[in-house]
């Protein structure tokens, strides 16, 4: 059975361009994780799970004797870093991610879109996958499963999400680095307007938890480049604060500081080894995973 495809955030136009990510989660933490594919003893320590009836192809040194002892029939056993991938994705839903220009996806659409192509890539590949919303606070938390019935319900809730209000986003991920036990996959979509030594110091809680971090930072244009001429009122969408600025007087400063906050992130998170992937949402969320998982395989 698989994952219905027909929701706000799953394209079918964008899934054919994506479907030769359908190894999208093997790829992206390929040397991270022991997945489906590859041998449960690899990597860092597992437990077991279930017997399994064998069929062609298994390997041979997980058959369980006792088992075959007692039922005449071949079983083998099967681990739970065999069984799935556990990834949990990390969706910022505070006020600033609803900010777009030009008519463009809001930042939390184009997150939201993203969201749900990877889910559906994984979902297929019978993987686990979660989804936390938050902002100040974790407003929706759905355990990493992997049947398609959990996958829709993932769905319906991304359609009604909406921005919300402040961001809390380092006291967040403390709290669930901390919550979250089992070793897994992190995937964090968030713009990081919050302070990024708090930022950073919580991804590093998750990496200290063993847990591998992919982090889509969603940003857009209009953001980096303050591309507007005149004097300009901008409101806070967190606390709706305005200002009035004149944009062709301040741009150069702007830019600077805007391309040393990307750069903050991006020095931190390699040093910490964390994939960081900028995400423009000018350009296509489909086209921006492609690059992305070419550039990985390539490593």
């Amino acid at each position: 059975m698989s994952p219905q495809t027909g929701y706000r955030y799953l394209e079918p136009t964008a899934l054919a361009r994506v479907k030769n990510l359908s190894v999208v989660a093997r790829g992206v933490v390929e040397g991270f994780i022991s997945g489906l594919h590859s041998s449960p003893y690899k990597g860092f320590s597992v437990e077991f799970a279930e017997h399994r009836e064998y069929s062609s192809g298994d390997d041979p040194r997980y058959l369980d004797y006792r088992m075959l002892a007692r039922t005449d029939r071949l079983y083998v056993k099967q681990y739970e870093e065999e069984t799935n991938m556990s990834v949990q994705i990390l969706l910022d839903t505070s006020g600033s991610m609803g900010y777009s220009a030009e008519s463009r996806l809001t930042k939390l659409e184009y997150g939201s879109y993203l969201t749900a192509v990877l889910s559906y890539l994984m979902t297929r590949q019978q993987d686990s996958v979660g989804l936390t919303t938050f902002d100040t606070a974790i407003r929706l938390d759905m355990p990493a499963r992997g049947s398609p019935r959990h996958f829709n319900d993932m769905m319906r809730w991304l359609e009604s999400v909406k921005p919300g209000g402040d961001t809390d986003i380092a006291e967040t991920l403390h709290r669930l680095a901390n919550r979250f036990k089992r070793r897994c996959l992190i995937v964090l979509i968030s713009d990081l307007y919050d302070n990024p030594e708090e930022v950073i110091r919580a991804l590093h809680h998750f990496r200290h938890r063993r847990h591998e971090v992919i982090l889509f930072h969603v940003l857009d244009k209009a953001e980096m480049e303050l591309p507007f001429n005149d004097v300009i009122a901008f409101r806070d969408l967190e606390t709706n604060q305005r200002i009035q600025v004149d944009t062709a007087y301040v741009r150069d400063t702007y830019q600077q500081q805007i391309n040393a906050f990307i750069e903050t992130y991006r020095r931190a998170c390699s040093e910490g080894q964390i994939d960081y992937v900028l995400a423009d949402t000018s350009t296509p969320y489909d086209l921006m995973l492609t690059r992305y998982i070419g550039a990985r395989n390539k490593q």
